[in-house]
C-alpha cells in the first residue's frame, strides 16, 4: 500500500477494467490533484486497487474510486484500502462531519463492515445523485 495517487493512465485502466467507462486524461489529471487523500494497491510492480478521499477537508468527506481489479478482488485488497482510509479519516475528521459515498451495486455490506449505513430514508432520506452524459 502507498498513499500517493495513481497516474492518470492507470486511473482510467482500473476503471475500465470494472465497468466505469473512461474519463478524458484532463477530466481524471484534475480529479486526482484536487483529491484529498489517495491509496493504491501494488502486486509485482502493478497497481491493482485505489481508493481517493475528496471533500472539502473539513465538514465533508466523500469515499471515491474506491477501486481493484477484478482478478484481484475477494483477496483482502479492498479492505486494507479501506483501513488506509479511515486511518486518515479518524485522523483529518473531527465529530460532526459527514463521510459519504456512494456504493457500486451489490457492495453494500462490504461498507456496511466499516460502519457505513444504507440511506433507507427515515432519517436523512434517501439521498440522490445526477449523472451528467
Amino acid at each position: 500500500m502507498k498513499t500517493i495517487s495513481p497516474s492518470v493512465a492507470t486511473y482510467n485502466e482500473l476503471r475500465k477494467k470494472v465497468g466505469w467507462g473512461n474519463t478524458s486524461p484532463e477530466q481524471a489529471k484534475t480529479a486526482l490533484n484536487n483529491s484529498l487523500f489517495h491509496v493504491i494497491a501494488i502486486s509485482n510492480e502493478e497497481v491493482i486497487g485505489m481508493a481517493r478521499v475528496i471533500g472539502d477537508g473539513a465538514m465533508f468527506f466523500y469515499i471515491q474510486d474506491l477501486v481493484v481489479d477484478p482478478s484481484f478482488q475477494r483477496k483482502g485488497v479492498g479492505g486494507m484500502l479501506m483501513q488506509k482510509i479511515e486511518s486518515y479519516l479518524v485522523k483529518s475528521a473531527l465529530p460532526g462531519v459527514t463521510i459519504g459515498l456512494l456504493s457500486a451495486k451489490g457492495k453494500e455490506n462490504f461498507y456496511q463492515r466499516y460502519g457505513y449505513n444504507v440511506r433507507d430514508g427515515s432519517l436523512l432520506g434517501l439521498g440522490m445523485c445526477k449523472f451528467i452524459e
